[in-house]
């Protein structure tokens, strides 16, 4: 596979361009990957001209890794680059906040506006995590006993097209050798076709607070039609929104499953090390957690 990695900056004047376009046509790249690793936030037109240059590089490549390091970049950034990306997008790196509760372990307990902000942000730019394997943890202070905290800081997402687009791409968090956070592995199998999922309705659905408000949002037609053309029209507009949804949602339920398991071991080992009521606490909550998740694993086989 012959790919091209450059620096956005690096690309930012038309004689670049053009020496991009004839080295495309010289090498014929099965990928051109555009990196931006922030320093600190610009303004939001000059990421505006940056997603006019990945539309442009679509045009002599048809394919593209947009790649950004968002731990410098603010909600604010995000959201304005979400509203014109059609192009496969890859979002990574170090967060520095949570997604949920089970993604850290010790220190004080977890300010849930903060997680609110970012749950929000990336499911309003339809971005879905991407799964790993490995540790849940990526992130640890160095510290031990009481004192020691671990979280998942780091983490990939994507878009749609980037997950229609690679079909195979498979995350795996390394050791923490030499760092406080472990290396991300990213894998891409270019050679497993798209594999189209049928579509499934899951009865637990119907339980979660915001399902009915999904479906009345989505059963909508901006158009007259025959009523059976209409009728097959909302249904693939729900089919579609509610697999988007039930992604952001409940994410991958097994994956969900394997990591509450990791998270259970470690406030078990950490309860028998230092049986406190904290620590019983922590351990009965999560352990709550994956009973739930357990359940829900339960009705989609039933």
């Amino acid at each position: 596979m012959d790919a091209i990695i450059w620096n956005v900056r690096s690309v930012n004047t038309q004689q670049a361009f053009e020496r991009l376009i004839t080295m495309h046509r010289q090498h014929h790249f099965e990928f051109i990957w555009i990196l931006e690793p922030m320093q600190q936030a610009g303004k939001l037109e000059r990421y505006r001209r940056r997603i006019g240059l990945a539309q442009a590089v679509v045009n002599i490549s048809n394919k593209i890794w947009a790649l950004i390091d968002e731990r410098e970049l603010n909600y604010g950034i995000l959201y304005a680059m979400a509203s014109d990306m059609t192009v496969p997008w890859l979002v990574g790196g170090d967060f520095n906040v949570i997604w949920d509760e089970e993604e850290k372990f010790g220190g004080l307990p977890v300010h849930i506006n903060e997680v609110d902000d970012f749950r929000h942000c990336i499911n309003t730019c339809h971005l879905t995590d991407l799964g790993f394997k490995g540790s849940i943890y990526t992130w640890w202070n160095g510290r031990s006993e009481e004192n020691c905290i671990f979280k998942r800081l780091d983490r990939c997402l994507g878009n749609m097209e980037l997950q229609q687009t690679f079909p195979g791409l498979e995350v795996t968090y390394l050791s923490k050798t030499g760092s406080d956070h472990c290396l991300m592995l990213l894998k891409c199998d270019i050679e497993s076709s798209p594999i189209k999922k049928s579509f499934r309705f899951l009865n637990f659905w119907t339980k979660h607070d915001s399902f009915l408000e999904v479906v009345k949002e989505n059963w909508s037609a901006d158009f007259s039609a025959n009523p059976f053309v209409l009728f097959n029209y909302k249904l693939k507009k729900l089919k579609k929104a509610l697999s988007v949804w039930s992604r952001a949602t409940y994410g991958d339920l097994f994956q969900k499953i394997a990591s509450l398991e990791e998270v259970v071991l470690v406030h078990e080992r950490q309860f028998e090390v230092n049986p406190t009521q904290m620590n019983r606490q922590r351990l009965h909550k999560v352990q709550a957690e994956m009973i739930k998740y357990l359940s829900l694993e339960e009705e989609f086989w039933r």
